[in-house]
């Protein structure tokens, strides 16, 4: 037997609780950006995935008109920082609907460190980094999904094996349902089969 919810009927609020519990876990964009006043803002995004390979594109979604969408649409600059577990109490606590006039970076006692190839800060104690420009917006109902072509990725050392991030190490946070978050447990591996090499597969 399953529950059946009608998003007509069953109300924005709890449809979107339903879907936010249903969709994990989901990667967090953990986004820098500037005002035109030159404020610095850093805001966690749940909305997250990559968009395009070639060209590098990244989007995440604001839900809402939030100042991480105002000032992308200002300056046309963003950075993606990893949001990981070392991070969490920041992380939750730049969530906070500050006003405009305040930098999350002071206000929860974050490091700044310069990006290369655009104006706002990377978060120093994050673990890695997409400095991005902006490519286009799309607006949905009452959110806006904002795509930014990747110029620059940078990576803390210590956090790959064979040149490639390591999951271990990085320990990136996730967000699930209600108020819960989660971090990497088990991890899976296996590659994928070819077609010519499935079981019983006709040769001719």
């Amino acid at each position: 037997m399953r529950l059946d919810f009608d998003p007509d009927t069953t109300g924005i609020g709890r449809f979107y609780r339903l879907l936010t519990a249903v969709v994990v876990p989901r990667p967090i964009a953990w986004v820098s950006t500037v005002s035109a006043e030159g404020v610095d803002n850093l805001a966690p995004h749940s909305f997250f995935t990559v968009a395009c390979v070639a060209p590098p594109i990244v989007q995440f979604t604001s839900v809402g008109r939030k100042d991480t969408l105002t000032n992308v649409e200002a300056t046309g600059e963003f950075v993606v920082n990893l949001a990981n577990q070392a991070n969490f109490a920041q992380i939750n606590a730049t969530g906070t609907d500050f006003p405009p006039t305040i930098s999350e970076f002071d206000a929860v006692g974050l490091a700044r460190e310069p990006s290369s190839k655009v104006k706002p800060f990377r978060v120093a104690s994050s673990p890695a980094a997409l400095e991005c420009v902006l490519h286009s917006t799309v607006r949905l109902g009452d959110s806006t999904v904002v795509f930014g072509r990747v110029v620059h990725a940078a990576v803390a050392e210590e956090m790959c094996t064979d040149d490639l991030p390591d999951i271990e190490r990085l320990r990136p946070l996730a967000r699930l349902g209600r108020d819960e978050w989660g971090t990497v447990g088990e991890v899976l591996e296996t590659t994928r089969i070819r077609h010519q090499d499935w079981p019983g597969h006709y040769r001719g």
